[in-house]
């Protein structure tokens, strides 16, 4: 029987709350090892953007090889083993800081070995997705799992400011450990089979990276994309990494209140993944990936205007707004790098995007550091946010400006 919604597909509910429950622990751990770091090992403006380079260093070290392995292998299981480790590795913190070791190298030591993980896992679980629900299903079952990235992003940096207020941010990085266990045991429910990939007889490493790296850059709209994620994600990073300090010590917010105003870009997410279906339905799916950021992403200029008192509240109304236009670009713009790419070449597609994009963010998160001590955490935040905001005209300007919805059928490789 043809399954009509995925609200009735019970494997990919299983995936789905898999995935929530990564998520979450995912964000709240974004807001916890920071939190960590600035407020209990007293780091620097430049040690903040070594922790957030060595969130995202496996993208740019690791990215390419690594499309290449998932092709080579199942899914699944890969995932399995991605979050076991995952949640081994967070859990050294509490245990360190426990018997008083606990120091910012094994900080930044344990956050690069979970980019490690998160890399296989993001790579396998976005190549998996069209071999669970079918390339038709595939704007919905985004969405679906925006949802829940979005609830994740409201409710896990505020869960984590009032952790790490009441219970100490090492404490609060239990909950982050023990979710990629609540993961993997949802992943294991699955019941679809995955086919093993196709033999070959001579693999070479380097000519499939290629293969892979051609089909992106080949293609002219999947290199507007990649470019403009690469170069947004780049300037987001900046903007993270000292985004800690400047709600604290400049805008002089306790714990949670950082927590909730970062809770704001959370709220748009979840506005901008349960309508995301709605806006490409109007605009067309192609389109949506260009116009809705040009709308929203403007919005971002408001973080750095905040200050003590009320205009605290700007930098959680412009992480709200420009969180539905994030949120909408990417469910649009991963539909459409899936739609178009032939089974064969998932794996390394996703993994070659995720090496530029992803890669992009120690880069950024380093480069931020660097800004903050040299012109100041607040000018650091102006020239961030600018950037980021002015990505979108890479999309603007490319071919996608001709398309309105996703094509049905895969590219040629």
């Amino acid at each position: 029987m043809r399954v009509t919604s995925l609200w009735f597909h019970r494997d990919f509910r299983q995936l789905w709350a898999g995935d929530t429950a990564s998520q979450f622990g995912t964000f709240v751990g974004h807001t916890v090892l920071p939190l960590l770091a600035a407020t209990v090992l007293g780091a620097t403006p430049f040690e903040m953007g070594l922790l957030t380079a060595a969130e995202h260093a496996a993208f740019l070290l690791l990215g390419l090889p690594a499309g290449v392995w998932v092709d080579r292998m199942r899914r699944k299981p890969l995932m399995l083993r991605a979050d076991l480790v995952r949640g081994t590795l967070l859990l050294t913190v509490p245990l360190a800081w426990w018997a008083g070791v606990l120091t910012l190298p094994h900080l930044i030591v344990v956050a690069l070995l979970v980019s490690v993980c998160t890399l296989f896992f993001d790579v396998a679980y976005q190549s998996y997705l069209p071999f669970l629900v079918g390339r038709e299903k595939l704007v919905e079952g985004n969405a679906k799992l925006q949802v829940s990235q979005s609830v994740a992003q409201v409710t896990g940096p505020g869960l984590a400011g009032v952790l790490a207020q009441v219970l100490g941010a090492a404490n609060a990085v239990t909950a982050v450990g023990l979710s990629y266990f609540a993961s993997a045991a949802n992943l294991r429910r699955i019941r679809a089979v995955e086919p093993e990939p196709e033999p070959k007889r001579d693999r070479r490493l380097l000519p499939e990276i290629g293969e892979g790296l051609r089909f992106v850059f080949g293609n002219p709209n999947l290199r507007a994309i990649t470019t403009c994620t690469a170069v947004a994600n780049l300037a987001g990073a900046g903007l993270t990494a000292v985004q800690v300090l400047f709600l604290t010590r400049h805008v002089g917010l306790s714990p949670a209140g950082v927590g909730f105003v970062l809770a704001g870009a959370g709220v748009g997410g979840v506005l901008g993944a349960l309508t995301a279906s709605r806006w490409m339905r109007l605009l067309g799916q192609a389109r949506a990936v260009w116009l809705v950021p040009l709308l929203t992403w403007p919005a971002q200029l408001l973080v750095p205007l905040a200050a003590p008192g009320w205009r605290a509240s700007l930098a959680g109304v412009g992480l709200a707004i420009a969180g539905v236009g994030i949120v909408v670009y990417n469910v649009a713009q991963v539909s459409y790098r899936q739609a178009i790419c032939p089974d064969r070449l998932l794996g390394r597609m996703n993994a070659s995007v995720r090496c530029v994009v992803w890669g992009a963010m120690p880069i950024g998160a380093l480069l931020g550091g660097v800004l903050g001590e040299w012109i100041g955490v607040p000018a650091t935040m102006w020239v961030t946010a600018s950037v980021l905001v002015s990505s979108v005209l890479l999309v603007v300007c490319s071919p996608l400006r001709k398309l309105r919805d996703i094509p049905r059928t895969p590219a040629v490789a």
